[in-house]
């Protein structure tokens, strides 16, 4: 069987539409309508028309596409595919810590489950948090989670004083300094790009700091240098498709795997079957509670507003 014919003529028989992340596997980014980042996953969830929506993602991007579009089946590859960060933030301790600082404004990153949500005033990406954090008053508290990493990168950038919550993601905290350090005194002339989901000593070697998107655009900028790409080395596919001739090389892992990259295995637990499967048996489906959903559309289309 041709999954990419079947895929391709189920999703015009069944008006379906297939958003996928940089981190996907390059077949799914191949066939998909929209690759990007959270926020522009999260616009294009918003705007779109499609009766099906086929999140190529993880469990809490399909969440907030089902926020978004209450009304619309909305489909995972696989359910599985969860997220370290979001699991780091479990939502019966979240709210005991929030109402222990019931005067703070609660930002959260929008790698979380919909429950952290709906107790949160307003979500953020990485492509927008400086911004979302810079519209709160100067004078008003700010808790951020579940990324104490991404905090900590906005706190050096802002000079907020935010309380963090203790969360990280397992990815972004795989690369290696040393063998960075290493891989740069090989490769003098490849400037370090960074994700700031990473750990501050690795954002500290980076000529730039941005979301996936934004490191995207700033290899498009500048597609005359060389690389080295600290992110989920899924994103690679999409920039060297944009930029064949742009020399990038994965920033390297502490441990030693096939790539010598660091790879999100929930990211690609999601393959080109489990695409056709969900398309054509519509499952597994995405629901959120009415209550929770509603409650965290708001802090979602505050962001959305926010990033007009």
């Amino acid at each position: 069987m041709d999954l990419v014919k079947e895929i391709q003529r189920l999703k015009v028989e069944k008006n379906a539409v297939i958003l996928a992340h940089y981190y996907q596997v390059p077949e799914i980014q191949d066939i998909a309508d929209y690759v990007g980042d959270s926020l522009g996953l999260s616009q294009k969830a918003a705007e779109t028309d499609a009766d099906i929506i086929v999140f190529a993602g993880v469990h809490f991007m399909a969440e907030t596409a089902k926020i978004l579009n209450p009304s619309k089946t909305v489909v995972l590859p696989d359910l599985n595919a969860g997220c370290s960060l979001a699991d780091s933030c479990p939502p019966e301790d979240f709210s005991a810590f929030t109402k222990k600082h019931p005067d703070h404004v609660v930002i959260t990153y929008v790698n979380c489950s919909a429950e952290i949500k709906a107790l949160s005033d307003i979500v953020c990406t990485s492509s927008n948090a400086l911004k979302i954090v810079e519209s709160i008053p100067k004078e008003t508290p700010i808790i951020f989670a579940p990324d104490k990493n991404l905090g900590q990168y906005i706190i050096n950038e802002t000079g907020r004083d935010m309380l963090l919550w203790d969360g990280s993601c397992i990815v972004h905290e795989a690369f290696s300094i040393d063998k960075l350090i290493e891989l740069h005194k090989k490769y003098p002339d490849h400037k370090i790009i960074a994700h700031p989901e990473s750990e501050t000593h690795i954002l500290d070697t980076a000529t730039y700091i941005g979301s996936t998107s934004g490191m995207i655009n700033f290899v498009r900028e500048h597609a005359d240098q060389k690389f080295i790409v600290a992110t989920e080395a899924g994103i690679l596919h999409k920039m060297q498709e944009e930029m064949p001739h742009t020399e990038l090389i994965p920033a390297p892992a502490k441990e030693d795997n096939t790539c010598a990259c660091s790879e999100c295995h929930f990211m690609k637990m999601n393959t080109m079957q489990k695409l056709y499967d969900c398309l054509l048996n519509e499952s597994p489906q995405i629901d959120v509670d009415e209550t929770i959903r509603k409650r965290a559309l708001l802090p979602i289309e505050r962001m959305l507003e926010l990033s007009k």
